[in-house]
């Protein structure tokens, strides 16, 4: 089964550090069909430029040569895959290792491992899965806290108010995972403010900078060693990651002079971990989950606007499972139709268009063969919306994953089961609490006029002026 991460720093940094670092000779393309180089030393950035996006590019690669296509970036090949039973076929031998975690530890300079090979790589990455489930279990009540605060607020609003989606739901985020992350050190606006400012900066560089210029300015400026010589972004970049570091050291020493045992830190703690590895850890933790969490949240919620049946059928599940209790942990599995709807967002919204892999041996797909060290790039956006998956692709439709087909094309992508990141499944986990406590207590409305734009670059954002309006139920 495929290994991979469900979101876009994976593509960016498999695509810039392994592929431009660690990789760096060029290799003859393998006879697979797919676009000659328009530009020698480009390769084919500037068709990726002129399609405005990576995604679109890849939409229109598989339309004209089929689901196993390639294409150059710069003077090297990539290969790109575009359906489901081809990404099947695509077996990585090294399941061990998580390469969302590795690429993105490399990109900010940190080890992925313990310093000593695959066993204490994996053995790390069950110390950090472990940390995640440990916190929610523990930290479960305080989740359900923060939401219902928010739901209060919405409440008080006035039925012909506009509710800012990304602005409420990336504040419920933040709260949540550095709380949860970090311990009672974050409950205050001011902590969680400063941190923010930090963190903000690198959500920038990350998702922004990264994402809408990779092909064309930042393409070109690792290729010509340009990007280094921007010293303001460099520098804003460097200073937020600074004291973020600085931050999340002091509050390890903190809890571990407190042996507590309760947030997401204090597990690390509690391993052979060093500081320095759960300093990273910690900051892999609270970019990812904050960032994948907000995007889901808010894409769970539009949907839901759009389609009062949908809204309906969810209540209803809701009644018939919680009752007139609050949700709790062990009852979040009985939401299958709650589940359903989580998974129709990531699938409608295309949360995550690329990812991709670096083919650690020689491999075959179909009658191609993909020679070693090929970036192999998995076309997200163009499998979840393939109508020979999917009946109705561009329906925002829960009920499809009742069909056990439908199940397992969506967990042989990596968005569910074992394969899922765990941040993946801890936003999950959120999402399900608000969805839960907010359909209970409020209808929500579109905004007449507000087209909600799904953005095909390397992560599915939402627009910053995405409004909603609610009402109460009762």
């Amino acid at each position: 089964m495929l290994d991979f991460a469900i979101f876009a720093v994976t593509f960016v940094i498999i695509l810039v550090g392994a592929v431009l670092y660690l990789y760096p000779s060029s290799r003859r393309a393998s006879g697979i069909p797919g676009l000659n180089p328009t530009d020698e030393k480009d390769g084919n950035l500037q068709d990726i430029v002129n399609r405005g996006s990576l995604h679109e590019f890849l939409v229109s690669l598989h339309q004209e040569f089929g689901p196993v296509a390639s294409f150059w970036f710069g003077g090297r090949p990539v290969v790109s895959l575009g359906s489901v039973d081809q990404l099947q076929q695509h077996i990585n031998p090294n399941w061990s290792t998580d390469s969302f975690e590795t690429m993105l530890k490399s990109l900010l300079g940190y080890q992925s491992g313990m310093g000593g090979g695959a066993a204490e790589t994996l053995m790390r990455k069950k110390v950090y899965e472990s940390a995640i489930n440990n916190t929610l279990k523990n930290n479960f009540p305080l989740m359900l806290k923060l939401v219902e605060e928010l739901v209060g607020k919405w409440r008080s609003f006035p039925e012909a108010q506009h509710t800012p989606l990304c602005a409420h739901l990336l504040g419920l985020a933040m709260k949540t995972v550095t709380q949860l992350a970090l311990g009672p050190r974050f409950r205050g606006d001011a902590e969680v403010i400063g941190f923010r400012k930090n963190h903000g900066w690198l959500i920038v560089f990350f998702f922004f900078f990264w994402v809408h210029q990779i092909w064309s300015e930042i393409g070109k400026g690792y290729l010509d060693g340009s990007l280094e010589k921007s010293s303001s972004r460099k520098g804003h970049y460097e200073k937020a990651l600074s004291e973020m570091e600085s931050v999340l050291l002091s509050v390890s020493r903190e809890r571990k002079a407190q042996r507590s045992q309760t947030v997401f830190v204090d597990t690390l703690l509690q391993s052979s971990l060093t500081e320095r590895q759960i300093m990273e850890d910690s900051m892999v933790f609270t970019l990812a989950g904050c960032v994948i969490t907000a995007n889901l949240c808010v894409w769970a919620v539009h949907f839901l606007s759009t389609s009062e049946e949908v809204q309906d059928k969810l209540y209803q599940e809701l009644e018939e499972v919680l009752g007139s209790d609050p949700v709790s942990l062990d009852k979040i599995p009985q939401l299958r139709y709650c589940q359903q709807v989580l998974n129709e967002t990531v699938r409608t919204a295309k949360l995550t268009p690329v990812a991709a892999r670096l083919q650690e041996v020689e491999g075959k797909v179909d009658q191609h063969v993909i020679p070693k060290e090929t970036l192999v790039v998995y076309a997200l956006g163009v499998v979840l919306q393939d109508a020979d998956t999917w009946s109705v692709p561009y329906r925002f439709d829960p009920e499809r994953f009742e069909e056990e087909s439908a199940r397992k094309s969506f967990s042989l992508l990596g968005f569910s089961g074992g394969q899922a990141c765990p941040e993946l499944r801890f936003a999950y986990t959120v999402a399900t609490v608000l969805l839960s406590t907010l359909v209970r207590q409020l209808r929500l409305h579109q905004v007449k006029g507000q087209v909600m734009e799904v953005k095909s670059e390397l992560v599915s954002t939402p627009k910053d002026d995405t409004w909603i309006t609610v009402s109460s139920r009762s």
